[in-house]
């Protein structure tokens, strides 16, 4: 049996729209995976991986973060915004963060912190100081990528919390040992 529209037969047409459809199914399933990267895959009394075991934030839809994005927000604030300015927006001598995390995975970040980088040419002079014995940083590493993350996502606004997480008894006992040390 031959179609009225063109020369193929009728379970041809069938077959290619079942299988264009399939395929716009996948294509919509892979970019909606790919638009939420950081979404939480698994957490453990309130930090969250994502699906390659990165930490992630955690916010819901009323605005209420994370213990660890909130305390992200506090050691941000406390450690990095002299170079890299308010909410990760960067400054005239240092990045925005915020777009750094865009090209960088967690273990790219967490290198950089702890080993700095230098980038010194006769044009400019980039350099980012080694946090690695920096204990208000070092102990909180995990809680400042998780908001600078949901900053470069887009899922946090450049303001304070107003809503969190308590804190919850596993972060008091990794601070209390790792400051100790």
């Amino acid at each position: 049996m031959k179609s009225q529209a063109g020369n193929r037969p009728a379970p041809f047409r069938r077959n290619a729209l079942f299988g264009l459809t399939a395929l716009a199914l996948g294509f919509f399933a892979a970019t909606s995976a790919f638009a939420d990267p950081a979404k939480p895959a698994s957490s453990e009394d309130g930090k969250y991986v994502d699906a390659e075991g990165a930490p992630t934030y955690n916010i819901t839809p009323d605005g209420n973060v994370d213990w660890y994005t909130f305390s992200g927000y506090r050691r941000y604030h406390s450690e990095c915004t002299v170079c890299h300015g308010p909410d990760g927006a960067g400054s005239t001598y240092a990045p925005a963060l915020t777009d750094s995390l865009k090209k960088m995975n967690y273990e790219q970040f967490t290198t950089v912190v702890v080993q700095g980088r230098k980038d010194v040419s006769t044009s400019s002079q980039k350099v980012m100081p080694t946090f690695g014995t920096n204990r208000n940083v070092m102990c909180y590493l995990d809680d400042i990528y998780v908001y600078l993350r949901a900053r470069s996502d887009g899922a946090l606004a450049r303001v304070r919390p107003e809503k969190h997480d308590p804190k919850p008894q596993s972060a008091k006992d990794a601070e209390t040992a790792c400051m100790a040390n």
